[in-house]
């Protein structure tokens, strides 16, 4: 097996399934060891951010003479779970295809990314590149939000798969909840307040909002924001009047709109129904939230990318953008242009994952050409 493939093979062999999303996942621990010694022993600086115990992320420098700008590479090393496959963590090759879990998903990339930042090592670059490999991807991206924190870097490209296709932007999300609030009364009391009744409501309007969203796409590559309704609980049993219903809601942000204009949308309709219904009280809650992503459109990074893929694979590299939200997102947020350039192949969350091997290559080369060329 030709070295690149047999290092993606040594990194799916290690179980690095998340022990947020399930419970006694074997976490990260075991590949960050085995990153970090593969390359210090390449010459580069090496040690490890503890994020959560037993948790790290690998922080890699190649460091350069001085006077040029910096170059991120980051990728993240835990996976998700593995239930219903077979012998998910023994890669298997079969034709130009290495299977196994996270062999797409991001290990073909990250391997992809050390052969590059190794590369680098050997060559008088004026500027510096970091490799970070980074915990948590696949639960709350803890371990970027942690290297965005500590590390500075004048750009950065995420290898996460895309089909070596170059991401320039994604959406985020915020999450909302909307509580409706009746009261309890026997089932056969006609005119009691009726609180999932009352959500029905919000349902129907939110639904029409999605809509009007969708009918007006603002943003070239991502079309429009939406909401959806994920999750809804309510009543205490079948005879009684519901006293409280609960509803989550995701809305899907593009470079523009904000958790505050999100939860305003919200918050409009629903003081709109409890006018209508004053003995119902209607509360809105924010949760969790994550911005879109957009690289500056002078950004250098994408340019280069463009130019030597097309050099490497003999046609223009497609400009592109995503539906659901990166790592790329916390990067951006603390000043620091990033985009998305990664492998080829299938099965992300899938029973069946593998990466295509030689798209491996190419990314690993073109990296490669991309920081002789940005950071000399």
């Amino acid at each position: 097996m030709e070295p690149l493939a047999s290092l993606i093979a040594e990194l799916v062999a290690l179980d690095s399934v998340n022990p947020d999303l399930v419970p006694g996942g074997a976490g990260e621990r075991s590949i960050a060891s085995t990153i970090a010694g593969w390359l210090a022993t390449r010459g580069l600086e090496v040690h490890l951010d503890e994020v959560r115990p037993g948790r790290p992320n690998v922080i890699a420098r190649a460091r350069g003479a001085g006077g040029g700008p910096t170059l991120m590479l980051n990728g993240h090393t835990d996976t998700v779970g593995v239930m219903g496959m077979a012998d998910p963590h023994r890669p298997r090759l079969a034709g130009g295809r290495l299977y196994g879990r996270g062999a797409y998903d991001m290990k073909g990339g990250l391997a992809a990314a050390m052969f590059a930042v190794a590369a680098a090592a050997t060559r008088p670059l004026r500027g510096d590149v970091i490799f970070t490999a980074v915990m948590d991807e696949e639960y709350a991206g803890l371990g970027t939000l942690d290297v965005a924190a500590r590390y500075r870097a004048d750009a950065a490209i995420i290898a996460e798969p895309t089909g070596l296709e170059l991401v320039v932007a994604h959406k985020g999300f915020v999450w909302l909840e909307v509580e409706a609030r009746g009261a309890a009364a026997h089932g056969s009391i006609p005119g009691a307040p009726d609180a999932i009744i009352h959500m029905g409501r919000v349902l129907a309007e939110l639904a029409a909002l999605n809509q009007q969203l969708l009918a007006r796409p603002s943003h070239p590559l991502l079309g429009s924001g939406s909401l959806h309704a994920s999750l809804i609980s309510g009543g205490q049993e079948l005879s009684s009047y519901p006293e409280r219903c609960l509803l989550q809601i995701e809305r899907r942000t593009i470079p523009g709109e904000t958790p505050a204009q999100a939860r305003a949308e919200l918050e409009t309709i629903v003081a709109r129904l409890a006018a209508s219904d004053p003995r119902i009280q209607t509360v809105v809650r924010s949760g969790v939230d994550r911005p879109p992503m957009e690289a500056p459109a002078d950004a250098p990074i994408p340019a280069l990318i463009r130019r030597y893929g097309e050099e490497l694979l003999g046609h223009p590299i497609r400009t592109t953008g995503l539906p659901y939200w990166t790592d790329a997102a916390s990067l951006a947020a603390a000043g620091i242009p990033t985009v998305l350039f990664g492998p080829s192949g299938a099965g992300a969350h899938a029973l069946e994952e593998w990466v295509d091997l030689e798209s491996a290559r190419q990314c690993a080369e073109l990296y490669t050409r991309v920081i002789a060329a940005y950071c000399a």
